[in-house]
């Protein structure tokens, strides 16, 4: 195995017997190397091979920067997340997980901490993603010795969350927002107050939080269901008149259109929510 560049003392980049580029990190692995030598093998503690030659350069410039302790505890974190919540993740949490880490732990040594506003709704919504943060936090601190806040497992959940859907920060937080909207107006309709922890709550808003990816990437669902329409107006005609408020809503807020399809999905989510609510 040849190395094929040095980011820094502790990183390098290497070919492997497949000719597949990889980066490798270990203490000392690029100290006194050059392109061309052999790599140490037992100097290896951690492998990487990412597809994405985008995210794979922008990572080494960011390790450039930082020492290799972040990029470490943030594969053990995504690592972690993988297995828990047993998804594949976007490649680019590589590179933003990361990057926030090495933000976070800055933030904290100079007794800088953010407030993150959108904490409650992100413990609603994300539940799972945000009980894996809440490990991810732990990992940070005993790394770095630092006692980093709640704030910040939302924010960690955030960029899990980014990576399940591939979008962005800013998507998700727009995400969250329509979530909660939406979610305020069925409680406003039905009047009544959600259990957090029941399966048909988890199920209604996870289906929000792919509609909401489906809508703002003008991605959606044209499946054929739309031919129920017409039981689903007779069977369920207050929880489909929620779904209208939505539509419009959503058209009001975000110019917008929902299929039939989409109003079918939407309405069957807060049937099933709402007779759980009632029969409590």
């Amino acid at each position: 195995m040849k190395i094929t560049r040095i980011i820094n003392n502790n990183v390098v980049c290497a070919i492997n017997d497949r000719r597949q580029e990889m980066m490798l990190l270990g203490s000392g692995i690029g100290f006194q190397k050059k392109k061309g030598d052999e790599v140490d093998r037992a100097k290896i503690e951690k492998e990487f091979f990412l597809k994405s030659k985008n995210v794979t350069g922008k990572l080494y410039a960011l390790l450039a920067q930082i020492p290799m302790e972040y990029i470490r505890v943030s594969d053990s974190i995504i690592q972690y997340a993988k297995e828990t919540l047993n998804k594949e993740l976007n490649e680019n949490i590589y590179l933003t997980l990361t990057d926030h880490i090495n933000f976070a732990v800055a933030r904290y040594n100079k007794g800088m901490n953010f407030n993150n506003a959108l904490l409650s709704e992100i413990k609603a919504f994300y539940a799972n993603e945000f009980r894996v943060a809440m490990k991810a936090l732990g990992m940070i601190n005993q790394e770095f010795d630092i006692e980093l806040p709640e704030d910040e497992a939302g924010f960690i959940a955030l960029h899990i969350v980014n990576a399940e859907l591939g979008s962005d920060m800013e998507e998700t937080m727009k995400i969250t927002q329509f979530i909660q909207k939406v979610l305020n107006l069925i409680r406003y309709q039905f009047n009544i107050h959600f259990n957090e922890s029941s399966i048909h709550y988890s199920r209604l808003t996870t289906h929000l939080k792919f509609f909401a990816y489906r809508l703002f990437n003008d991605n959606v669902v044209r499946s054929g269901d739309s031919d129920f329409l017409p039981i689903i107006k007779e069977k369920y005609a207050s929880e489909y008149q929620c779904s209208l408020r939505i539509a419009k809503l959503i058209h009001v807020d975000y110019g917008k259109e929902l299929t039939d399809d989409e109003l079918v999905y939407l309405t069957v989510h807060i049937k099933r929510v709402i007779d759980e609510e009632k029969n409590e």
